[in-house]
């Protein structure tokens, strides 16, 4: 197994099989399922891993431990991808203490049928457990992203384990960029919970870490700066970089071509990067991490059934939920007889805080004609003023 440090080694799962994970979010190099041990004079195991994995888990935890018996499990999360075999490791190490907060408790209670009491050891925000080299510092995360989340603090390698956050899609023996898929599990998965990340680094400001230990993707071992840094941006709903969204819900292809074209006119006049999406066929998560990573968010749709295509409207409610905010917003609307999807774009984003709503508004009635261009480019001086 992988040592983290002299004492602490990683016993996780890659998962090849799974082609969407939490049953929505495709993940093409897979998923990793972490978890570690932590051999001292007292053995901890942080996490559990998802129940198709439970014997290479168990196998991986034996390796390390040898004639060894572990003392604590940490459940620092119970999400069944990190909780799953939570009751087989209890059946196999009997004299296991579970280290939990209440929360934590009361949901193993709803998983398993299993009574837990025996192997009890709640523990409150703040409260440290000594292994004999190491302590443990469990700090409460509620809301990053499920109520009875705690991260642990190890003081003697300066290790921080991170539950979910800065987690990532993609198994470890992938190599991919970090950020990317680290971005699009963000703003998918715990994006909603931006105060609540902003509280969590607050509290890691005070603390001396080392490397950053997830639950999901690899260690983080260099430049902690950086991974902390787009943590804090993408908390604060602030903007990664400048840059367009163009995301468009196309019928018969001239909603599209009025995207198209207002694509090229951004480029000509200078706008750093334009990103074009169609709703209809596009990575959903994908779209949405880009929604939040640029300034700018174009809406291109058109009307159908008297109200929005259905792929901009679902597009409109997941920016919605994970409180899409601070954004330049611009409408490009199609409707032969009575075109209305501007207007219901814009009353659906009523309520999201700091958007200022471009002044332009391209309405197509059926097809792009003359007019249609000289409003696309209107819209484009407007969206690239000041850039």
């Amino acid at each position: 197994m992988k040592n983290i440090t002299d004492s602490v080694y990683y016993v996780g799962v890659n998962d090849h099989v799974i082609d969407l994970f939490e049953g929505m979010y495709i993940v093409p190099n897979g998923m990793a399922y972490n978890s570690y041990v932590v051999m001292d004079k007292e053995v901890s195991v942080f996490d559990s891993v998802d129940a198709a994995f439970s014997e290479e888990w168990l196998a991986n935890i034996e390796q390390v431990l040898g004639d060894r018996q572990p003392d604590y499990l940490v459940v620092q999360h119970m999400e069944p991808d990190h909780s799953a075999c939570i009751e087989k490791f209890v059946k196999k190490y009997g004299n296991v203490k579970i280290v939990a907060n209440a929360k934590t408790f009361a949901m193993l209670n709803q998983f398993f049928e299993t009574d837990f009491t025996p192997y009890k050891k709640v523990v409150t925000d703040g409260e440290s457990l000594c292994t004999g080299e190491h302590s443990f510092t469990f700090v409460f995360a509620p809301m990053v992203h499920w109520p009875e989340v705690m991260v642990t603090y190890d003081s003697k390698d300066k290790l921080l384990f991170s539950a979910d956050a800065f987690g990532k899609f993609g198994a470890l023996d992938a190599e991919e960029e970090w950020a990317c898929e680290a971005r699009r599990y963000y703003f998918g998965i715990v994006g909603k919970y931006g105060a609540q990340v902003q509280t969590l680094l607050k509290k890691a400001k005070e603390l001396d870490i080392r490397k950053i230990l997830p639950l999901h993707g690899p260690v983080l071992t260099e430049n902690l700066g950086y991974y902390l840094g787009l943590y804090d941006t993408w908390s604060s709903y602030n903007a990664e970089s400048e840059g367009t969204l163009i995301a468009y819900a196309s019928v018969y292809g001239n909603t599209k071509k009025a995207a198209e074209l207002l694509a090229e006119q951004l480029e000509k006049k200078g706008c750093k990067k334009v990103v074009l999406t169609d709703l209809s066929r596009s990575d959903w998560a994908e779209n949405v991490e880009d929604a939040f990573r640029y300034d700018t968010l174009v809406l291109a749709s058109a009307t159908y059934n008297g109200g929005l295509f259905p792929a901009m409207r679902e597009f409109l409610d997941r920016l919605v939920e994970r409180g899409i905010c601070k954004k330049t917003i611009g409408f490009i609307e199609n409707g032969t007889w009575a075109p209305v999807a501007a207007r219901l774009m814009k009353e659906r984003l009523a309520q999201s805080k700091e958007i200022t709503f471009a002044e332009t508004t391209v309405t197509l009635k059926s097809a792009v004609k003359d007019e249609t261009v000289d409003a696309i480019c209107k819209l484009a001086d407007e969206l690239c003023a000041g850039r």
